[in-house]
């Protein structure tokens, strides 16, 4: 059986990196991406920070002190989206077989091309283009499966390369902190160590029946891992299946009217989305997370349409039926699933057919001047209102 060649791609401290493109006076100082208030999570974080303790998903308070000095910026995911989408196009084009596994990491599936390229020489060319054609700095694992891969991956970075040759899996895994392991958590390296298990090597060793007592099912893939197997197929790169906003509170709100507000406003920039990409929803969720941490969810199934005048009551509807607790709200968030491609059909006395115009007009004006520039009344947001709104990243 031919072995497997999978490459393992990710952008080098992505939204820090982007910022820096657009603004070079924050070459080579700390920056931090994410939320500005107290209850802020980092996003993501320069290397520079990095030397100083702070990590992504780390509390900003924390992060802060950590690093005193750090330049935070809020972030922009539409720029972002707009820089991962050139990286994405580059790799698409001359890859045989990509999976997108987040904005800013892609595993290639190269195997059968060693023989006409090398693998190695093809992701290096390849990340070489990326990096003059968009600027951005982008690191690459290659192995025979996507763990390994992605393990070397992080062992290079930043602006590193590296192979794991077939056969040397356990070997190149066997000394590193278990924590290394993709799948392991804070939570479950912590209880590896309390069972004496530290390091990659050790954790290959122990007898899968007690790490299937210790984990359960999870117990055979952390054994699998450790042992540098992992069957996972690249799995070809599709369209976006669903489409979400959401806004975690400053200070927890039982605010009725600025909840509908804001579902409204989140509701009608979805739309505008859907409307770029040329889609339709047919399935609308509204979540909510109350102060307790408790989260619930309700979505309701309707003709597939991307007009605010359908999609914005059927939110409101929902939000109706799902916030009965009247206790304070950390979190709301609009989700649309069940994405169709296509325009919307419109019967002739429809009031939709009448509106279409108008959303073209609309979407036009705010491609051009911004998502803001233009809003609904019903769904107007204050400047601080946008200001709780959190870069959504990994």
């Amino acid at each position: 059986m031919q072995e497997r060649a999978i490459v393992h791609m990710d952008l080098d401290s992505f939204f820090v990196s982007v910022e820096r493109l657009r603004d070079s006076a924050l070459v080579g100082k700390p920056v931090i991406v994410g939320g500005l208030s107290d209850r802020g999570v980092v996003a993501a974080c320069s290397y520079e920070t990095r030397a100083f303790g702070v990590r992504s998903a780390m509390p900003m308070r924390v992060a802060m002190r950590l690093c005193p000095d750090a330049i935070v910026l809020r972030g922009d995911m539409e720029a972002y989206g707009q820089y991962s989408d050139a990286v994405t196009s580059l790799i698409m084009e001359r890859a045989p077989l990509v999976e997108k596994a987040s904005i800013d990491e892609f595993y290639l599936d190269m195997t059968g091309m060693e023989r006409f390229f090398g693998s190695f020489r093809f992701a290096t060319d390849l990340r070489d283009r990326i990096q003059k054609e968009t600027g951005l700095q982008i690191s690459f694992g290659l192995s025979v499966n996507k763990t390994v891969s992605k393990v070397a991956t992080n062992y290079v970075k930043p602006q590193g390369q590296y192979q794991v040759l077939a056969g040397q899996e356990k070997a190149f895994l066997a000394p590193m902190p278990v924590g290394k392991i993709p799948m392991i958590g804070a939570v479950t390296a912590q209880t590896l160590r309390n069972m004496g298990i530290v390091h990659v090597g050790t954790l290959s060793q122990m007898p899968l029946k007690v790490l299937e007592r210790s984990f359960g099912k999870s117990g055979v893939m952390l054994w699998e891992r450790a042992n540098g197997i992992d069957l996972r197929p690249v799995v070809p790169y599709s369209e976006q299946k669903s489409l979400s906003k959401e806004i975690t509170f400053e200070q927890d709100s039982t605010d009725v009217s600025l909840l509908k507000r804001i579902l409204g406003s989140l509701t009608e920039q979805l739309a505008h989305d859907l409307r770029n990409l040329g889609q339709c929803t047919s399935c609308v969720a509204v979540k909510l997370r109350y102060s307790n941490f408790d989260t619930h969810t309700r979505q309701v199934t309707l003709p597939a349409t991307a007009s605010d005048h359908r999609l914005i009551p059927a939110v409101l509807e929902l939000f109706e039926k799902l916030y009965d607790r009247r206790l304070l709200i950390r979190l709301i968030g609009v989700r649309f699933s069940k994405l169709l491609q296509g325009q919307e059909q419109l019967s002739l006395f429809d009031e939709g057919a009448r509106l279409a115009p108008l959303y073209h007009a609309l979407d036009e004006l705010k491609n051009r001047y911004g998502e803001f520039s233009v809003v609904r009344a019903s769904g107007l947001m204050s400047r601080h209102e946008r200001r709780n709104r959190l870069p959504e990243s990994k």
